[in-house]
């Protein structure tokens, strides 16, 4: 390894002083070697520590006197190892952190920096020159995922300007390394593995540079199942959290999260090359109807919207086209373009000019050598000038290709893909980042002129509801009561039915102790009822009994908030019952969106078909939903240390009726 690392500097030309350390020997390939870490001269910029677990404090120590600025560490066994290796490590990023030092790893791979000419990795390295080209920067917790990612995007003709495995993140993390590469400014996009986010402050102000840069970061992050985040602790001894929440943030900051390493590297090959893309729909050209028929199914399949073009961009179409034939999106140039291949540039053009596309691909079949280059010199123009993006795919999986025609794909750094459904995929990726660039200018501000509590803890549903009234969100009529007398007196003021509830913070699941008595349809049942109430909490102290309005029917759906100590808050909308369980049917949101997408949002749910109209039913007024969620979530950003509120349920009544809050719950901090 050692070996390796000396011929990776020599490989890139290192012209600068090489100390070689060794115990037992006085030269290796005829440059002298020094005994210890204790021999080198003052301020050496880069020590790497290819020696045992044993060996790394001792020297780590040693380069911490001599004012060594940063140091490799490859070896494992650390917080990856058990409790044992956990303390070892803390021990050397506190010395690292008391001297200034920097510390890449351990357990890592270390890094190559093609943009700045050096190689500090135990895998062979070899120069690639970046010229003027645009670049990817690949950083990666794991260093077979780092290799991986970096092979992929040479593979495909992307320059990479550094691929950095940072291992255990003992010192130096993921953070970081953003911020190195945003201020160098060498790299036009980031690919990110990493498997626990150490310092989420630190990274979500890291991805909120590199987006005011213009730089798209794109993550796979493991941890969605269980046993992905039991695998992702192992491997780095990280303690995974909470990947929803994570998720949440990280998108408001418009990091672009994938699931599958194709999806990685798919994104990254599209948002390199087209850093900004604009919001709206997709544009499909074609030369086959089979194609076309299956972009329709797979768009809907992944949620990607097929845009719905202008009748002058359809007009425009047709005057290109033989008549009759079928002018749509996708559109199918069918034979035409056998003959007459400069059809695929010039529709191109007439899609990227309709405001609703977002971007075109065109998925086809390739055809013989002559026929694949003059598709490329025909859409090749048209993707240098468009800041859409404009991608290729040549179905025939891995059949070759005419190599003019990829060399000139390469050069002007078109996509190419083999697989139409990979292209539509990285296409919603890139749709995502487009949304979220989008929703910085459209957020909700923090709700003002809010009065907090005093005391932590779990507040009684009575007390909640007063303040879900003060932030806006309709409650059901009602009052407390202490005594049989004042239910009566507050139900005939309220109206017949009712129900009533006993309030206790200790009581916050109600129903449980059979404290929610309902449909109370005159003083007479509400008397009876009251008496079954108090037998039911058998002389248990309460602050009295909640008298409201029984609610009309509706939808029952769930709203919650969350304030997490890193992650910050955010909002749960969800069906109500066991629907939200039985179908996943929920979605976590940032706590500042915008009225308008949480409309959108909320209209994505899993089981959304029971928020139109159903079986007889009207459709659902999701508009005041989304009211709520936005009051909800400014209310959590309010700094009133609110740590949950939980709306279960929230009524929906018919579009244009609202919705009422029948149980509320909020918890505040110490």
């Amino acid at each position: 390894m050692g070996g390796t690392i000396l011929a990776n500097c020599d490989r890139f030309g290192f012209d600068g002083d090489i100390h070689l350390i060794s115990p037992t020997r006085d030269e290796i390939g005829g440059r002298p070697c020094i005994r210890s870490v204790d021999d080198l001269p003052e301020g050496v910029d880069a020590l790497v520590l290819n020696v045992p677990r044993a060996a790394i404090l001792p020297a780590v120590e040693a380069a911490a006197r001599r004012g060594v600025g940063g140091v490799i560490v490859f070896a494992s066994g650390f917080a990856e190892g058990g409790e044992a290796g956990r303390r070892e490590q803390e021990v050397l990023a506190t010395v690292c952190r008391d001297a200034g030092m920097a510390l890449m790893g351990p357990n890592c791979m270390g890094y190559v920096n093609y943009a700045g000419g050096m190689a500090l990795t135990f895998e062979p390295a070899h120069p690639q020159p970046l010229g003027e080209r645009r670049s990817v920067a690949v950083v990666a917790q794991s260093g077979a995922m780092a290799s991986s990612i970096r092979a992929a995007m040479q593979g495909r003709g992307i320059s990479v300007a550094l691929q950095a495995a940072t291992g255990n993140e003992a010192v130096v993390r993921a953070a970081d390394l953003i911020d190195h590469i945003v201020d160098e400014g060498r790299a036009n996009a980031i690919a990110l593995y990493i498997e626990q986010i150490r310092d989420p402050i630190a990274f979500l102000s890291a991805a909120r540079r590199a987006r005011e840069a213009g730089i798209p970061v794109v993550v796979l992050h493991p941890g969605r199942s269980k046993r992905g985040q039991e695998a992702a602790q192992s491997h780095t001894g990280a303690m995974v959290g909470d990947y929803a929440l994570m998720r949440v943030a990280v998108e408001n900051e418009a990091v672009v999260m994938v699931d599958t390493m194709d999806e990685l590297f798919d994104a990254v090959a599209i948002l390199h090359r087209f850093p900004t893309p604009v919001t709206g729909e997709l544009g499909v050209i074609t030369n086959s109807g089979a194609l076309r028929g299956t972009a329709f199914d797979f768009a809907e399949d992944i949620g990607l919207p097929i845009a719905t073009v202008s009748n002058a961009t359809l007009e425009r179409l047709a005057a290109l086209l033989p008549a009759g034939m079928e002018i749509d999106n996708p559109l199918d140039v069918g034979t035409t373009g056998f003959a007459k291949a400069d059809i695929f540039g010039l529709s191109t053009a007439a899609m990227l000019a309709d405001p609703a596309v977002s971007g075109v691909l065109l998925p086809m079949a390739g055809g013989g050598p002559s026929q694949q280059r003059a598709k490329g010199e025909a859409i090749i123009p048209e993707a240098l000038a468009s800041q859409k993006p404009v991608v290729v795919a040549i179905t025939g999986d891995t059949s070759p290709l005419d190599p003019d025609f990829v060399a000139a794909m390469r050069d002007s750094e078109t996509p190419l893909f083999r697989s139409p459904e990979r292209a539509m995929r990285a296409f919603g990726a890139a749709r995502r980042y487009a949304n979220a660039l989008a929703s910085v200018a459209d957020r909700s501000p923090a709700a003002t002129g809010l009065t907090g509590w005093a005391e932590p803890g779990v507040k009684t549903e009575f007390v909640g509801k007063q303040f879900l009234r003060e932030i806006g969100v309709r409650v059901p009529e009602g009052g407390l009561a202490t005594t049989v007398d004042e239910a009566v007196t507050i139900a005939g003021r309220i109206g017949f039915p009712v129900v009533i509830k006993v309030q206790a913070a200790a009581f916050s699941h109600k129903s449980d102790i059979g404290g929610v008595i309902l449909n109370l349809r005159d003083a007479a049942a509400l008397r009876d009822g009251w008496a079954r109430l108090m037998a039911n909490l058998n002389g248990a102290a309460i602050d009295g009994v909640l008298v409201e309005q029984m609610s009309a029917p509706g939808l029952e759906l769930v709203v919650g908030a969350r304030h997490h100590p890193e992650w910050g808050a955010s909002v749960m909308v969800g069906l109500g019952g066991v629907l939200i369980e039985a179908l996943d049917a929920a979605e976590l949101l940032p706590a500042d969106i915008s009225h308008a997408r949480a409309v959108e949002r909320i209209r994505g749910l899993r089981g959304a078909k029971l928020l139109g109209e159903f079986r007889g039913r009207p459709a659902r007024d999701v508009e005041a939903v989304a009211d709520v969620v936005v009051r909800v979530g400014a209310a959590m950003r309010a700094g009133l240390n609110i740590e949950e509120i939980d709306i279960n349920p929230l009524m929906v009544m018919a579009a244009g009726e609202g919705a009422v809050a029948l149980d509320a719950l909020i918890v505040t901090g110490a």
